[in-house]
């Protein structure tokens, strides 16, 4: 007779592989948001107006450096856990779902110089919110992670339609 122990998938992931799945996706979206990105901030994002509650533009790496390493970690913990778990593989689908939403909206704002396609992929709070959810019942620690990376999406899509408004 099998236990949760012994079940076949009943491990978790070993610690160096976890640490590369939580780690190099995140970092690769990272790099590839920030080559597109930045080249646009002093040429289209500066020639934009912008409403009063826009951040300094050095406040943004910051933000999302933060924000990335928390997703990681989060991620890493739902990895940490038995591959048989249930909800796991969604929770890690969810996941990587809205890592590939939160790429696109890089590519889509400033590669696109488009904030109405900015605006339509950050649709990304719905990903999110299924991310969060699908995190909580595993490991609240992992959802609570996710939770300051929702509140930043949130006053993005304001200020992403404000800057719509003001430059439609």
């Amino acid at each position: 007779m099998h236990t949760d122990q012994t079940a076949p998938g009943s491990h978790a992931m070993p610690r160096f592989p976890r640490f590369l799945v939580a780690v190099l996706p995140v970092v690769a979206l990272a790099v590839s948001a920030s080559l597109v990105t930045q080249p646009n901030i002093p040429t289209w994002y500066a020639g934009l107006q912008k409403p009063g509650f826009t951040p300094p533009n050095w406040a943004f790496p910051v933000a999302w450096t933060a924000l990335y390493a928390m997703m990681a970690y989060a991620l890493w913990r739902i990895l940490s856990l038995p591959e048989n778990r249930p909800g796991r593989s969604a929770a890690i689908v969810a996941f990587f779902v809205q890592l590939v939403l939160n790429g696109l909206w890089s590519f889509a704002f400033f590669a696109g110089k488009s904030p109405l396609a900015g605006l339509v992929v950050i649709a990304l709070i719905v990903a999110i919110l299924a991310t969060i959810s699908a995190f909580w019942t595993l490991d609240r620690t992992a959802g609570l992670l996710l939770v300051p990376y929702l509140a930043w999406v949130a006053y993005a899509t304001l200020l992403n339609g404000t800057i719509w408004q003001l430059n439609g």
